[in-house]
């Protein structure tokens, strides 16, 4: 089996065709997606209904939840608060009822897959995985040998062996039977790791690979598409900076 996943698309409909683009030749058996499909860009629904046309499992992310109310956004920044609210305007009914059937979290059994968008350890509070000491605390909260993670835009292979030691691998890794792993895949629309190209992660169950790859769009078109619906320069300049 040869998964791709995707996360954090947030509305960036150019990113996204890129590694739709990119998928074709890779051929995966099934698309996974780790939520936050919306926010911060100008093609929420477009997003959504590419989503709904290739991916076979979907998680909710914190911007998608936020955009249909179920998440209170005064927590969020004020730049990400108001490209919310914008998003919960331009979203139509169909595609709020595609986010609200989401779900938080699943496992692919047959794979000792965990799929997540924030953290295993209480996933609706939106926690990030930042240090050596996060990771550690969440290995706790799954089973399975590989938890897939978003939410940070910034992609690492996170990796335990038996005795709790951790290693940190930052673009491609050998999965084997004596460790267990966190993979955050980074952000298709939004990267934050000072590399603007759209990231995803393939993940190769007979090879036992996993390996976080990039690729280049033109985020300009995304920018002028923003600023004709009035997003703040804030957010159109930092995908050019991927940050």
């Amino acid at each position: 089996m040869r998964y791709a996943i995707v996360s954090d698309i947030h509305s960036n409909l150019e990113a996204f065709n890129i590694v739709l683009f990119e998928l074709e030749g890779e051929s995966p058996d099934q698309v996974l997606c780790l939520g936050d499909i919306v926010g911060y860009g100008p093609d929420p629904n477009e997003c959504i209904t590419k989503i709904r046309e290739t991916a076979n499992i979907v998680i909710v992310g914190n911007h998608d939840h936020a955009a249909i109310g179920l998440t209170d956004i005064s927590y969020f920044n004020p730049y990400a608060r108001d490209a919310i609210e914008w998003t919960m305007g331009e979203l139509s009914e169909k595609e709020k009822g595609y986010l609200k059937q989401l779900p938080f979290n699943t496992e692919i059994t047959k794979d000792d897959l965990f799929l997540v968008h924030s953290t295993p350890k209480r996933p609706q509070n939106w926690n990030y995985i930042f240090t050596v000491e996060d990771a550690i605390e969440n290995f706790r909260y799954f089973t399975q040998r590989i938890c897939f993670i978003g939410h940070s835009h910034v992609p690492v292979i996170i990796k335990m062996d038996n005795s709790g030691g951790i290693e940190i691998i930052s673009e491609e890794a050998i999965i084997d039977e004596e460790h267990r792993y966190i993979i955050n895949v980074g952000s298709v629309g939004q990267p934050r790791d000072g590399n603007a190209d759209a990231a995803y992660a393939i993940f190769d169950k007979e090879r036992s690979t996993v390996k976080i790859k990039r690729v280049s769009y033109n985020y300009k078109k995304t920018q002028e598409k923003m600023k004709k619906a009035g997003i703040s320069d804030y957010l159109i300049d930092r995908i050019a900076l991927g940050r």
